[in-house]
């Protein structure tokens, strides 16, 4: 099951579920699925996991939402550009919604069998690595994921103790989320970020649970 699967990342990690032989079957959920979700309408969550819960257990669950830009927010490049009502916003895509993705969809993880939860975070959310400064709401919104994936890895590990729960950086990867302000950076394409991303899941451990991992595997300092 992906969320956010209409942007760059989500579609190809999608994609690449759907070419998978070990995968029965691979969903989006969203705004405009059926059943439809909305991030930031609690109600929908829960409507939605409900009906989802109809058809059984759901091995993988992987969030890949997320807000930086849009006609209304950009990232802060000082503290004079700070508004609250853009901070309000980036915690409620970034953090809280993945939080109630959390809350409602755990339950449909198998309790008997492996099964994993992945957010997608982003390095810039490591307050150990932060050394360039600004983006003050995205990165205090994907350090709030962060720390919201390992707690809820601890509880998840007591309820399901075969599942993973993963926050996890995907790279900088062309999609419309970043080519605004990826500058000379190497970027990924999606459908390469992707494997990488189902590469990680699939060899993560169960001593790995509530980690911040890179697409290569190795764990970011939180």
């Amino acid at each position: 099951m992906v969320f956010g699967a209409s942007g760059g990342i989500g579609s190809a990690l999608l994609r690449a579920l759907e070419k998978d032989p070990r995968c029965a079957v691979a969903a989006a959920v969203g705004r405009n699925t059926a059943p439809a979700l909305d991030l930031e309408a609690e109600p929908s969550i829960r409507e939605a996991a409900e009906a989802i819960a109809k058809d059984g257990t759901v091995h993988l669950i992987i969030d890949a939402t997320g807000i930086l830009h849009d006609v209304d927010m950009s990232p802060e490049k000082t503290i004079d550009a700070v508004d609250p009502a853009t901070i309000a916003r980036a915690f409620a895509v970034n953090a809280t919604g993945p939080l109630l993705l959390f809350k409602h969809f755990h339950r449909l993880l198998p309790r008997d069998e492996r099964g994993a939860f992945a957010s997608l975070s982003a390095r810039v959310g490591s307050i150990s690595d932060n050394a360039l400064g600004g983006w003050y709401g995205y990165r205090a919104s994907k350090a709030a994921l962060n720390m919201f994936i390992r707690t809820a890895a601890i509880e998840l590990a007591r309820k399901r103790p075969l599942a993973v729960c993963l926050a996890l950086h995907p790279g900088t990867v062309q999609t419309q989320l970043s080519d605004p302000y990826s500058g000379s950076r190497e970027r990924f394409q999606p459908d390469h970020s992707a494997e990488q991303l189902l590469q990680v899941i699939d060899r993560a451990q169960i001593c790995q649970t509530g980690s911040f991992l890179a697409y290569d595997g190795s764990e970011i300092p939180w």
